[in-house]
């Protein structure tokens, strides 16, 4: 049986340490602060017997289990990464465990009034009677994605101590600065050395994900004029302005708090603005490549027209391919996403096989040659102080990676 205090221990001790990435550094790991917890599991992965664990200039950590079994199976991988999103502070995170959870309101802060309510979070009810691990409303909790590391880790401790569940060569990697889309970039696939892999990077019980969204990101930025407001008129020309007309030119549903399943859209995240300049940040998402494609020729053109119509250049607009659609290099190869399914069907978890509306490192690896699905971690609301992960849906995660190891030995 995998143990509920140690998987409580092990993930409240990883997110207890601060590891958000940024994403206006150059270097990598992004942050100092991710060595941290780095080194602490590369000390754990030696503790519980792992071979060959290493980590190299830029944080990337790799480990292996041996086979166990005499006749030759498929090399296979777990990965997670170990950075926290900026989009939310990570600093101080102080979890909060509810036993025994009654479906009722959780009270995070009562000071600032911050309640996580079934009534706003409906998914909570999936859990009446489990025990939750929530923040105290002031910051992230961090299961995305140190759910997953504590998943992979306790999976590994629990196939080194109980040898006779039979599994082949088994490869973990931990890596740095996936929040802000780089924790593939250096990965060393041929180091790796693994067939296939999967991230443990998904959110709700079941989830099993070979589908991202094609993504790239555009950053415009309006060139103004800044007269003296007095003696303006003919002069000024007000970059704010005309960077409203770009916001609403864009289709206005076509947004993430307009869109589910695979509706693809445009999210403009970021605005700094003054009379002689405007710089807007926006992610553009699509399933589909064709209006993937058809999305940044629309910015494109708007771009265009909007320069015509003032009769010189007032926008310049910059786009750049983050990643693409998994589900290319995944298909040919669906027999991995048939074993992780058979492995959830046999420990009683209904798979739920959809499309993520997002990305994970996986996305990238299997561009790189590494086939790369992404299982469920268990956690909710990621990104924010109203983020929680269920103790049992660590513990089955836990139990799917044991799984998947024991039904890969079974294939010569």
């Amino acid at each position: 049986m995998i143990s509920k205090q140690d998987i409580i221990k092990r993930f409240v001790g990883y997110v207890t340490v601060d590891t958000e990435s940024d994403p206006e550094s150059d270097t990598t790991p992004s942050t100092a602060k991710q060595w941290d917890l780095a080194n602490a599991l590369v000390d754990e992965l030696k503790a519980i017997g792992m071979s060959a664990v290493s980590i190299d200039e830029n944080a990337y950590i790799m480990a292996t289990l041996p086979s166990n079994v005499e006749h030759e199976t498929p090399t296979i991988g777990f990965i997670s990464h170990f950075d926290t999103t900026p989009d939310f502070t990570g600093a101080n995170v102080k979890p909060q465990i509810i036993e025994n959870y009654d479906g009722k309101d959780i009270t995070l802060n009562e000071a600032e009034n911050i309640v996580l309510s079934p009534n706003y979070f409906d998914d909570l009810l999936l859990y009446k009677g489990q025990t939750l691990i929530t923040t105290d409303g002031t910051t992230l909790l961090g299961a995305d994605d140190k759910a997953g590391i504590t998943e992979i880790i306790s999976a590994m401790e629990y196939l080194i101590a109980n040898p006779e569940i039979k599994h082949g060569t088994i490869k973990v990697g931990f890596t740095p600065d996936e929040e802000i889309g780089r924790g593939a970039h250096k990965f060393d696939v041929e180091k790796f050395g693994a067939d296939w892999a999967y991230t443990m990077d998904g959110s709700q019980i079941g989830e099993l994900e070979y589908e991202n969204f094609n993504a790239a990101g555009a950053i415009v930025t309006v060139k103004g004029k800044i007269v003296h407001p007095g003696y303006a008129k003919g002069k000024m020309v007000n970059s704010m302005h005309i960077a409203t007309e770009f916001i609403n030119s864009l289709p206005r549903m076509e947004t993430p708090e307009h869109t589910e399943g695979y509706e693809g859209f445009f999210h403009l995240y970021s605005i700094k603005g003054e009379v002689e300049s405007t710089k807007l940040e926006y992610i553009i998402r699509d399933h589909d490549l064709g209006h993937f494609e058809a999305r940044k020729a629309v910015m494109q053109k708007l771009t265009e027209e909007l320069n015509s119509q003032y009769e010189r250049e007032v926008i310049e607009i910059e786009i750049k391919d983050q990643y693409f659609n998994m589900k290319e290099k995944i298909e040919p190869v669906m027999h991995i996403v048939d074993i992780a399914e058979e492995a959830m069907k046999q420990l009683g978890i209904k798979p739920l096989i959809k499309a993520i509306r997002g990305g994970t490192d996986g996305s990238q690896l299997s561009y790189m040659g590494l086939p790369c699905p992404n299982i469920f971690a268990g956690g909710h609301n990621f990104h924010g102080r109203y983020e929680y992960v269920p103790v049992e849906s660590m513990i089955k995660a836990t139990e799917v990676i044991c799984k998947i190891c024991e039904l890969t030995a079974q294939k010569k």
